[in-house]
Order: C-alpha cells, then structure tokens, then sequence
C-alpha cells in the first residue's frame, strides 16, 4: 500500500459512485420534520417588555446564532402551527460585566433574538 500511488482505476469508480449518494441523500433532507427545527427556537424569552409585546401578537424567541428568518419561520409553522405575519432577528452583543464579590471581570453572552409578529387573532401558548 502505497502513499502516493498511481492507480487511476480505484478513484474512477468512486468519483463516479459519488453523485449517486448525494442524490439519495437529498430526499430525506427535503422532508424537514419537527426535529430537525426544534434546535432553531431555543425558548420563548418572558421579559416584562415581551409579555406586553404578547397580547398585541409579537412573540420573542432566542434562537440559534445560525438561524435565519426563513428557518425561524419554518420553525414556527411546524412547532406552532401558525404561520408569522413577519419576523425580526436581533442581535443581542456581550457584554462584559465584574462581579461585586469578587471584584472579576466575566463576560456576559450575547446571541440573537427573534420578534415574531402573528395575524391578528392568532396567539400561541408557551409554557
């Protein structure tokens, strides 16, 4: 078995074997269940701001720092069943922060937040 070999035979073969499992692949990936967008909405984020915001129809959600807006809303719909009217993503920074007792600095971790406007007269539990 040779490091650099010169046999052309073998990697013929499994470029040629390659195409063929990315096709089999890409069906199962197209059937997006509701396990492969429950990693989007982390969980609902009850502020006193957010709990106002909820009786005029706008959720908020921390979600992914991946996530998109399409995602969040594919997320909602398959979650929820209800289909977001429009969604804003927010960007939440870090923030450096020093303990009190210790008198250390720490980091405080940003990630991102997801305001979800329903139609009006659609509402959501969230427990």
């Amino acid at each position: 078995m040779a490091l650099f070999s010169r046999k052309t035979d073998d990697t013929k073969e499994k470029k040629a074997k390659a195409p063929a499992a990315k096709a089999q692949n890409a069906a199962p990936m197209s059937t997006a269940g509701k396990a492969s967008l429950a990693h989007i909405l982390r969980h609902a984020r009850i502020t006193e701001k957010a709990t106002m915001h909820s009786g005029a129809g706008v959720y908020t959600f921390d979600i992914a720092e991946s996530a998109t807006k399409r995602e969040v809303m594919a997320a909602m719909r398959a979650l929820y069943n209800v289909t977001p009217a429009k969604v804003a993503v927010v960007t939440v920074p870090t923030k450096v922060r020093r303990s009190m007792r210790t008198g250390r600095v720490g980091v405080k971790h940003g990630g991102k937040k997801a305001y979800v406007y329903l139609k009006k007269g659609e509402t959501i539990t969230i427990s």
